[in-house]
């Protein structure tokens, strides 16, 4: 053989090899499989070596191949065929991603269409390990770059199915969070109506019994629940005797609490609530109720143990018996006060035409009328939540939230049970203002007892 032949096998040789080097290369790099004895099926009678993949192989000492005659056509087959069978292992594996993308849920067009695909691919590549057997590699040189350019589609193909089936999971776990949402806010909503159901009645039964040795914030924050109840009660009666006396409620409530807009329509009761809650409450933070001064030991231990017994005395005790018995006492003298204050004579002469309830006060009598009746419950319930919070060892101290306010479960809760569902979602809560106090709340050492409050809404009524 002279040197102008032997040139032409060397270069055909070192084309071959690169070919081959380039595709294992992006057969690593796409993922696909390794076809068992592959490398040893394209090699003629195995005289090529795995040492042609090393990096310290050395080109002039490559094995001879017994293709000698037929030149670089032979490799230029062989790389054609390498990009045919690359490309369908390519098209396979987007037909399967497919298949499988077309069973959940059921796409019987889907299906059909990957099998179609699958048994295609799988024919050519029987016909391609068939051609190469019998030495009948007559693929023209152009289906190469054809080949290269399946294999690209096929590949897209398989990371737009990949794509596709990230967003139906995402979307069945988007699903799957707004249900566990609903499932969380309708847990929580019954779990707070059971706390109140339980909390409500713990009063009755047990805290008669208990001892000034074992108060805690616990009993105060039972008595709260048991004092709100009785406060809304008062303001259900009021609200029926503005409506009796034809007064504008929507008016009132404006005055009360001006620039708010209200969810529903029931609603604007918060607004009575907030206002009774405002002049009831005045003075809490003081031991003598900002009533006038009376003598109080300045021992703390024995101030405590007056209010919790001025707290067992009126507890244990019908109001209107008390109040006969004790008419200079310092609870008739904080029942006439915010009697005084919360209803105005104009609203008193609105609901009964006279005033005879104020002038009975002021001469030191009870009227026994039941209007009287339940702003006395409401009174003497307030009144034994202050000797309550007095008889602990840290004070309850009382506070409220401005308008305006972000909400935070922290701190508060909202009266409207609709208000509640969108705090409780995390998502909402930075957009949640306050629009005023309904219920003040308190402290006690470390422990907050949570103000409720109505929530700022766009929503008109």
């Amino acid at each position: 053989m002279d040197s102008a032949q032997q040139s032409a096998v060397t270069a055909s040789k070192n084309k071959f090899v690169q070919a081959f080097a380039k595709f294992l290369h992006l057969r690593a790099t796409i993922g696909v499989a390794p076809v068992d004895n592959f490398v040893q099926k394209i090699k003629p009678q195995d005289k090529v070596t795995t040492g042609l993949l090393e990096e310290d192989r050395n080109w002039d000492t490559l094995p001879q191949f017994d293709i000698k005659e037929k030149g670089s056509q032979q490799w230029d087959a062989l790389e054609v065929l390498l990009a045919e069978l690359f490309a369908s292992i390519s098209s396979l594996k987007a037909a399967y991603a497919h298949l499988q993308f077309s069973q959940r849920p059921y796409d019987h067009d889907g299906i059909q269409v990957a099998d179609q695909i699958i048994i295609s691919e799988l024919k050519n590549l029987a016909y391609l390990k068939l051609s190469y057997e019998n030495d009948q590699l007559d693929l023209p040189l152009e289906s190469y770059l054809l080949a290269e350019i399946k294999e690209q589609k096929s590949m897209v193909k398989t990371y737009e199915i990949m794509v596709k089936k990230l967003k139906r999971q995402i979307k069945l776990k988007e699903s799957e969070i707004a249900f566990l949402r609903e499932k969380l806010e309708e847990s929580s909503w019954q779990n707070r109506l059971l706390n109140k159901s339980t909390e409500r009645s713990w009063p009755f039964s047990d805290l008669k019994n208990i001892h000034f040795s074992s108060l805690n914030y616990i009993h105060f924050d039972a008595f709260l629940k048991y004092t709100t109840e009785s406060l809304r009660n008062f303001v259900r009666s009021m609200v029926d005797e503005m409506k009796s006396a034809c007064w504008d409620l929507d008016a009132a409530a404006t005055a009360i609490e001006p620039g708010v807009i209200y969810q529903k329509e029931d609603h604007k009761c918060f607004a009575f609530e907030s206002h009774v809650c405002q002049e009831m409450f005045d003075g809490f933070t003081y031991p003598d109720f900002s009533l006038p001064k009376e003598s109080l030991p300045q021992e703390s231990k024995r101030q405590q143990q007056l209010f919790f017994d001025r707290f067992v005395e009126l507890m244990s005790s019908k109001t209107m018996d008390y109040l006969r018995k004790n008419p200079e006492s310092a609870f008739a003298k904080f029942c006439q006060v915010k009697y005084m204050q919360l209803i105005h004579p104009q609203m008193e002469l609105a609901f009964y035409g006279n005033l005879s309830l104020r002038n009975q006060l002021n001469v030191g009598e009870f009227p026994e009328t039941t209007f009287f009746a339940i702003f006395l419950e409401m009174a003497k319930r307030i009144w034994l939540l202050h000797c309550l919070g007095f008889s602990l060892e840290h004070h309850a101290s009382i506070f409220q939230v401005s308008r305006g306010c972000r909400f935070s479960e922290v701190f508060m809760e909202t009266v409207a049970k609709e208000q509640l569902l969108a705090a409780d979602n995390m998502l909402e809560e930075c957009d949640q203002q306050v629009a005023f106090t309904v219920v003040p709340g308190f402290r006690i050492d470390g422990t907050v007892l949570h103000c409720q409050v109505y929530l700022m809404t766009s929503n008109p009524v």
